[in-house]
């Protein structure tokens, strides 16, 4: 048995954060429909790199499992398809900016009108309340209001614009799954349905527990390269003789010690142990030395049953081929419509007795668009007759 078998998930999302959310859903058994438009830009489907039929690549990873159901909005006849659907479909996730859903007919207080144990998730970047409601935004811009990457940084240095959506995916995606699983409980145990309201800022400002925290009760500012795990210590990252780099995170002493002895340098084993910025600027120069001398794969071989907590800085390439990456099974074969398989990046979560499923790679668009209208029963006829009137996209 699946462990999320049972939720019934509308998506409205056409970027990460809610696609995101609503993969993790389907990969552990929600039965989830993608409401798209032909007319309406996806960002899911419009980022390269494509197959040879078109297809994003992208697009197929995080709407895996996923059916499609086009439709234009716009129309009081979609609205109704909607509405027919939240009888069953009593989940829905959208990332709209605050008041669209409003706009179209189909905001909470409207669709719980139609089922009161609806569960609505919004996703935005600032949340429905706030000067900043109706203000746009991106990943990089979240992270700065909510003060997170000013002390992320290198004295004098820009911030670095990171590979990864922190702010999209840590923030939206994580705090809206966790938000909609604690609405349907809350409904299992009142019958109440939620409205649910996710700003990827509010997430990306609660990841400042450690240093934020420590400013709230002291009034200590976390300032770059002053903080044990921003760079004010050996806590950091070193580069070897040929241009690779290692992380180093030996803080506690046993593993101090095991550094020291690991880079040749043990005479600073006892000085390691005194925290004056003094020490710590010298053992820091003391270990990027160290790591020039050798290349990246004489490294690798010396630290290879070395526990205490040295690590390469791996390509994606290289992670993908990592023992302990494979091990986790955390890269999968989906199908795709002509039963080949597309690789792609497998479910984090683990649970016993139970592995996900990836049903089918990301749909075509408006796939399951009649599949889905006959189930709720619409006729062949009246399907024919919404294509054409253009309320199917």
């Amino acid at each position: 048995m699946t462990i999320l078998k049972g939720l019934k998930i509308l998506d409205f999302s056409s970027l990460l954060p809610g696609a995101f959310t609503t993969m993790m859903f389907a990969d552990y058994g929600a039965d989830v429909i993608h409401v798209e438009s032909s007319r309406r830009v996806e960002m899911m489907r419009i980022m390269p790199p494509y197959d040879e039929d078109k297809e994003s690549y992208i697009h197929q990873h995080l709407n895996r499992s996923k059916k499609s159901l086009t439709l234009n909005l716009k129309t009081t006849e979609a609205v109704e398809i909607v509405k027919s659907l939240i009888h069953e479909y009593d989940i829905v996730i959208e990332g709209f900016r605050p008041g669209v859903m409003k706009r179209l007919g189909m905001d909470y207080a409207t669709l719980k009108e139609v089922n009161p144990r609806l569960i609505f998730c919004s996703i935005t970047g600032y949340g429905q309340s706030g000067p900043y409601q109706y203000r746009p935004g991106h990943d990089n811009n979240y992270l700065s209001i909510a003060g997170v990457l000013d002390h992320s940084r290198l004295k004098g240095k820009k911030p670095v614009a990171m590979g990864i959506q922190i702010a999209d995916i840590a923030g939206g995606s994580l705090h809206a799954a966790v938000g909609v699983l604690a609405a349907a409980l809350h409904r299992e145990q009142t019958g109440e349905g939620r409205l649910i309201d996710v700003s990827m800022t509010d997430a990306a400002f609660t990841f400042n527990a450690l240093y934020g925290t420590s400013f709230l009760s002291s009034g200590q500012l976390p300032r770059p390269e002053e903080e044990i795990l921003n760079g004010g210590t050996f806590y950091d990252y070193y580069q070897t003789k040929d241009g690779r780099y290692f992380s180093v995170g030996s803080l506690e002493p046993q593993f101090r010690k095991l550094l020291c002895e690991a880079l040749d340098i043990p005479e600073l084993i006892q000085s390691t142990f005194n925290d004056s910025s003094y020490t710590q600027k010298r053992y820091k120069e003391a270990i990027k030395d160290a790591f020039l001398t050798k290349n990246f794969d004489e490294w690798l071989e010396i630290i290879e049953d070395f526990n205490g907590c040295v690590e390469p800085v791996l390509t994606f390439e290289e992670a993908i081929n990592h023992p302990q990456i494979q091990a986790r099974n955390m890269v999968v074969d989906v199908p795709l419509a002509d039963g080949r398989l597309q690789k792609q990046i497998g479910a984090a979560i683990k649970f016993d007795q139970m592995e996900p499923i990836y049903s089918f790679a990301g749909a075509k668009l408006g796939e399951h668009t009649q599949e889905i209208l006959i189930s709720i029963g619409y006729s062949e006829e009246q399907i024919k007759w919404l294509n054409e009137s253009g309320v199917l996209e």
